[in-house]
């Protein structure tokens, strides 16, 4: 066939085929609001959250404005903003936890805003472990934990008991400050140690461990600590939109003091009028199915009332009104 017949005829053709299936593909990639809220319970919508100026940690103002900072900081508010289940259940686990944390932070002197610290090391689950061997809510290391005061062998395990793991994380926090005289860098050695963070300020000649090259881990860490108090100080801000009745409740519990040993932590369970699960789930310290006690310290045990257990939706309050709409 002739080239130059060939040439205007694929011309044309292409032509035909790109106009009528432009309007095509372009009507259906409009965007229907109405027809997709009635689809979806959730948004397709993807954003880039906004870097505020500056943001406010333990009374101290950091300025979001250098290049390093801000993008550190923007790479933690996205992963905060788009990592939904694990953020979510944070927010929904401070109802129930912020209430007993912040006052044990207060009681010892330590910024509020350390509770932040609990939530980027275990999104607030209590019965976390990490593959290297860190427990509890705290996430403490077993020789860290008992240089702190934390009861650690097989058959206790105090890293898993909320209020003392977080006097223990007082301490040490509180030991950190001493040290540095900057609550962003004490946060730093709380996740790299603080021999770790000495070394390399001095190395480095620093004055802050913001401003240390470090491991990707611990340089992500001081801006996950400041991503967590933005998301969770307004979480509707970052697509995060929950009703009072959504949160998880403080569960009510009786005590029983003990200061012998309990052979049998399932019978003792059922004598209680509980299961040995929910006995376990509200004293995870207990680490085997018995409690030893040659020594006879004392020990409390929390005990789920039967009111407690069971969810009450319309009685669930917010602890903070900015986690919810209604």
């Amino acid at each position: 066939m002739n080239k130059k017949f060939i040439r205007p005829v694929l011309t044309t053709t292409l032509t035909l085929c790109v106009g009528v299936s432009l309007p095509f593909l372009l009507g259906n990639a409009c965007f229907n609001s109405q027809q997709d809220t009635v689809r979806n319970d959730v948004s397709h919508l993807t954003a880039s959250p906004s870097v505020p100026l500056e943001i406010t940690f333990a009374g101290q103002t950091i300025r979001l404005d250098r290049y390093d900072y801000r993008e550190r900081m923007d790479r933690e508010l996205l992963s905060f903003t788009y990592m939904h289940s694990t953020t979510m259940l944070s927010i929904k686990r401070a109802n129930r936890y912020f209430p007993v944390i912040e006052p044990i932070l207060k009681a010892n002197g330590i910024p509020d805003d350390f509770k932040y610290l609990a939530v980027i090391e275990s999104g607030l689950n209590h019965l976390a472990k990490s593959p290297a061997g860190a427990a509890g809510m705290w996430q403490f290391m077993q020789s860290t934990g008992r240089e702190y005061g934390l009861e650690v062998n097989q058959n206790i395990d105090e890293r898993y008991h909320i209020e003392k793991a977080t006097r223990a994380a007082c301490r040490y926090l509180k030991d950190s400050y001493e040290r540095y005289g900057n609550w962003l860098s004490v946060a730093a050695a709380y996740n790299a140690g603080q021999a770790r963070i000495s070394s390399q300020l001095q190395k480095q000649m620093a004055a802050h461990a913001a401003d240390l090259w470090l491991v990707e881990e611990t340089s992500r860490y001081m801006f996950r600590l400041l991503a967590a108090k933005a998301v969770l100080s307004d979480p509707r801000r970052y697509g995060f939109i929950l009703r009072s009745e959504q949160l998880y409740p403080p569960i009510a519990c009786a005590t029983d003091t003990v200061t012998t040993g309990i052979d049998n932590l399932a019978s003792y369970a059922k004598q209680k009028g509980i299961t040995y699960a929910q006995l376990k789930d509200f004293n995870p310290w207990l680490r085997s199915t018995f409690l030893q006690n040659r020594s006879r310290r004392t020990y409390i045990l929390k005990l789920p009332t039967r009111e407690g257990m069971y969810y009450a939706p319309q009685k669930t309050k917010a602890y903070r009104k900015e986690w919810v709409t209604d």
